[in-house]
């Protein structure tokens, strides 16, 4: 996990809509950027549907919600179309966001190790720096938590 204070990660990605984005552009808000396992799973999918429920706080305070997964473009949009998620999910598939923002790590499932996305949000300042960071997070709790942060 990356150091609260350090500057946080450039990042090019597109969007469920192949639209690219960059952490850049959202400079002079907050980001609550969250790293997630995989569309349409259990976990995943009652985060994401609790941040949608949220987000209009979220902008009220000025926050941009982002959620990012190696999951497809595609795979994306079926997932916030099936959920009507109202925030940015970007597309991952080449690892480069999810490893410069240390949450591709070895995971332990049913007694199997291998490499996934660790469950992890970061809130970035308007500056792009880390304000805050929390690893092996909650999924259903966690958009609550984040908005106490803001």
């Amino acid at each position: 996990m990356l150091e609260v204070g350090t500057k946080a990660p450039g990042f090019m990605l597109p969007d469920q809509n192949g639209n690219m984005h960059t952490l850049e552009e959202y400079k002079g808000k907050k980001v609550v950027l969250y790293f997630y396992p995989k569309d349409n799973t259990p976990g995943c999918t009652k985060q994401a549907c609790n941040f949608g429920q949220l987000y209009p706080q979220f902008m009220e305070k000025g926050a941009v919600v982002i959620g990012v997964s190696k999951d497809s473009v595609a795979s994306h949009k079926k997932f916030e179309e099936k959920y009507n998620l109202p925030f940015l999910l970007l597309s991952d598939t080449e690892l480069a966001c999810i490893q410069a923002y240390d949450v591709w790590k070895e995971k332990i499932s049913y007694g199997k190790k291998s490499m996934g996305v660790v469950r992890t949000t970061y809130l970035i300042d308007e500056n792009g720096v880390i304000e805050k960071a929390f690893d092996k997070v909650k999924a259903e709790q966690n958009p609550e938590q984040m908005l106490g942060e803001l």
